[in-house]
């Protein structure tokens, strides 16, 4: 250090974390700067506080690890969300927008970018079908600085299944661009009829984009035809991306995510298949909307159906010319009138009055009912004492029963969390109030809405 200019002079008690940098010579008490008195405080990144799940597991005297909790929890998190009526689009129009650019060749979501999101594209058409089986959708791809059409706009997910399947033959490359990708969509939706939604929804995992054009005209355009944009980041927040959420959702950036795994990944892919809040005046307007619901039918002889021009015996026949298609929902190819069953109608019930979440039961209300009313399953024995005499919270932090209890406010019943996950993600109805529904021992529907109101009527054609 004697050929050296500076000295490094480490400081110590209340100047912790400070340094003095003194320069040799005569004057190297007068070039010495004095250290801050008010240290600096950085502040942190939102991606910076991570709460990793395995700092939570408890670990047992005999060396065993109690991961139950953290199951339940899991499971509660997916159910406390926001049960408020509110009024929807259920006629929905979706693009859904995957990146096919060298970007996807990543291999931080395994095995690859690329074929984790051809595996989730395929599950989210399933579950888009199975949530609006009443709507449509197309699919898009961003490769080589444009944009490619997957399958066209269909209410068939097999159709879109297949084509989705068939990019695993393809590898990623190029560059992406959003411009030229949201400007097909816009010509895609156009003649979208004005009583449903019009929505994109984009995979995005790249940091660029390469447009022709100004992409900030293009998302006045979107606002101007009332489309909807949700976007899926698989690298980071991009500010075009966010700049074109916020603005075609009226301020809104909550339907922008950025993947932090592959779960979350198929999370925030899997909640763009609620339908939209209605927002316009002009879509919340009552309209009168002509709809057949056919009869299967199974001829002696094998004909031709309309749609595919494929030879089945089987079949549904159009309640307004009778012309032969081979599955439903279906537009009818000779006069247009839509085909549908009751049941379509009838699984769209749940998005306008989801199932109101069910209530933890603290210790001294558990001695009610010892097996779920719904699975039999035997609940946790009650202490003695109770549980709060015995140092047992009635409810934990996360939203989880200790009891192993979960009460429906409506009926009072008392479930488990398997039958409580299952009844507010697949039945959409409690059992309970079914129960009390059919022996006339209530007046409100399973929801808490009034039988009348969830009894509404429609007038169809046929």
């Amino acid at each position: 250090m004697a050929d050296s200019d500076e000295d490094y002079v480490n400081s110590s008690g209340d100047e912790a974390g400070a340094h003095i940098v003194s320069r040799r010579g005569a004057g190297g008490s007068k070039g010495a700067r004095p250290p801050s008195s008010k240290p600096k405080v950085q502040k942190k990144e939102a991606w910076e506080d991570i709460k990793r799940s395995w700092d939570n597991v408890v670990e047992g005297a005999d060396g065993s690890i109690n991961v139950t909790g953290l199951l339940e929890a899991g499971k509660r998190k997916r159910l406390l969300k926001d049960t408020t009526p509110l009024q929807r689009g259920i006629i929905r129009h979706v693009m859904l927008i995957l990146d096919l650019s060298i970007a996807m060749a990543e291999k931080d979501f395994r095995p690859t970018r690329y074929l984790l999101s051809i595996r989730y594209a395929c599950d989210y058409v399933r579950e888009y079908f199975e949530q609006n089986p009443i709507s449509q959708l197309a699919v898009l791809g961003m490769r080589d600085g444009l944009a490619v059409r997957v399958s066209d706009m269909s209410g068939n997910p097999t159709d879109h299944i297949e084509a989705i399947q068939k990019l695993r033959l393809d590898d990623p490359k190029g560059s992406p661009s959003l411009q030229n990708a949201l400007e097909m969509s816009r010509a895609a939706l156009f003649n979208a009829p004005t009583h449903g939604t019009r929505e994109v929804v984009i995979v995005f995992g790249a940091l660029h984009s390469s447009d022709p054009g100004d992409i900030h005209q293009t998302i006045a355009h979107l606002v101007a035809d009332k489309i909807r944009v949700s976007v899926v980041g698989l690298s980071a927040q991009v500010a075009v991306c966010r700049d074109l959420v916020a603005k075609t959702n009226a301020g809104s950036t909550s339907t922008y995510g950025v993947a932090l795994d592959d779960k979350h990944f198929r999370e925030l892919l899997i909640d763009t298949t609620i339908p939209p809040v209605t927002r316009s005046s002009k879509q919340s307007s009552a309209c009168l909307l002509m709809w057949g619901f056919p009869s299967r039918v199974v001829e002696t002889t094998a004909s031709l159906c309309a749609c595919h021009s494929r030879l089945a015996r089987g079949g549904y026949l159009c309640s307004r010319c009778s012309t032969k298609v081979c599955e439903l929902p279906m537009e009818c190819p000779a006069c247009g009138l839509m085909l549908v069953l009751s049941t379509h109608l009838a699984r769209h019930y749940h998005h306008l009055f989801p199932l109101r979440n069910w209530v933890e039961v603290p210790w001294s209300e558990a001695g009610e009912a010892s097996a779920c009313l719904a699975c039999q399953v035997v609940f946790p024995p009650v202490p003695e004492k109770g549980g709060e005499e015995w140092g047992l919270p009635a409810k934990t932090e996360r939203g989880t029963s200790v009891s192993s209890r979960y009460r429906c406010t409506e009926c009072r019943g008392l479930f488990c969390i398997d039958c409580d996950v299952f009844c507010h993600e697949t039945l959409y109805n409690c059992p309970g109030c079914q129960s009390r529904e059919r022996t006339g021992g209530g007046k409100e529907a399973p929801n808490g809405v009034p039988a009348v109101a969830a009894a509404d009527t429609m007038e169809i054609d046929g």
